[in-house]
């Protein structure tokens, strides 16, 4: 039985703005990051794509992160725990229902590699000190948290309180909203990796950030984006050569290689396709690079923090 656990951040007070907001309508997804793990700018990056973020916040990204909102129950939840988890909770605060304090209702978590679980942290004793906040796991996941520190002193603080994932049964957020897991192949040194299926009363999102190559997967993403009204898709790397290593070590459908996967799809498909999951070295963190410019023109999206989609 899912619990239902509101975690209270005191330090984090609403601003007046949100109380504008109305406490009621249709469920919806936001963009809380876009970045790959590490961000933008990267440390240690002094190379041309890091340049501008480093002298103007404007241009920076926050890591990839969705966040699901009910503003009828008041409840709102997050898909990975990033870097960003500070900003990406007062974000989530400020698009959701006006409420006393900032809560989270429970984290989804897709794997172990380091921007989609390491804030967790934030929840520990060191910062909030949460109380019971529901992290939804696979058993791989679970067990990591669960056996290794310091994440296992979430767990036995009790400040985090860890959900089973099962890809055959979806978690019920509420009668009308709920998330499935879908595991999908990547490098799992950790845990397995999961995207996530959100369908709310009339629609449903696909968040799938991480992944290896469309053809090592055992089914078809054409059918997965043709299931769904809006697909996140991985679109770590634009193009093969992009970082000064082999990028068959760190395998993920390069933008350009699913672009020419998916052009033989209807308009209408394509236009369901929101690439994310940046990599600093991406052209398409620039809105007006040649890059972003050619993912548009080809039928297809490219997501930006804030961004909403109706469930």
């Amino acid at each position: 039985m899912l619990r239902v656990l509101i975690l209270l951040l005191p330090l984090l007070l609403l601003p007046a703005a949100v109380a504008s907001h109305p406490g009621h309508g249709e469920p919806f997804v936001v963009v809380l990051g876009v970045a790959q793990d590490a961000g933008h700018p990267q440390a240690a990056c002094r190379k041309t794509c890091c340049d501008r973020a480093w002298s103007d916040p404007a241009a920076r990204h926050r890591v990839a992160s969705l966040g699901i909102v009910d503003p009828h129950s008041g409840q709102r939840w997050m898909i990975d725990a990033t870097p960003d988890l500070p900003d990406q909770l007062r974000a989530l605060a400020d698009v959701g229902p006006p409420t006393a304090r900032d809560r989270v209702d429970g984290v989804f978590l897709t794997h172990a590699h380091m921007g989609h679980y390491s804030g967790l942290l934030h929840l520990g004793r060191e910062a909030v000190g949460a109380a019971g906040v529901p992290v939804f796991a696979m058993p791989r996941m679970r067990t990591f948290l669960e056996k290794n520190g310091p994440w296992s002193q979430l767990v036995t603080l009790e400040n985090i309180v860890i959900e089973p994932l099962d890809p055959a049964t979806p978690i019920t957020l509420t009668p009308s909203l709920t998330v499935q897991p879908i595991v999908v192949p990547h490098r799992d040194e950790f845990s397995e990796t999961v995207g996530f299926v959100v369908r709310g009363p009339t629609s449903s999102v696909l968040w799938l950030p991480d992944i290896d190559k469309w053809e090592t997967w055992d089914r078809r993403i054409e059918d997965l984006i043709a299931s769904v009204d809006a697909a996140f898709l991985d679109g770590t790397f634009y193009a093969d050569g992009e970082v000064g290593r082999p990028m068959a070590e760190i395998p993920h459908p390069f933008i350009s290689e699913s672009m020419a996967r998916f052009a033989a799809l209807p308009a209408a498909e394509r236009s369901k396709i929101r690439f994310v999951h940046f990599n600093h070295t991406n052209p398409v963190l620039d809105p007006e690079s040649a890059a972003s410019k050619q993912v548009q023109e080809q039928g297809f999206k490219l997501a930006r923090r804030g961004a909403r989609v109706a469930l």
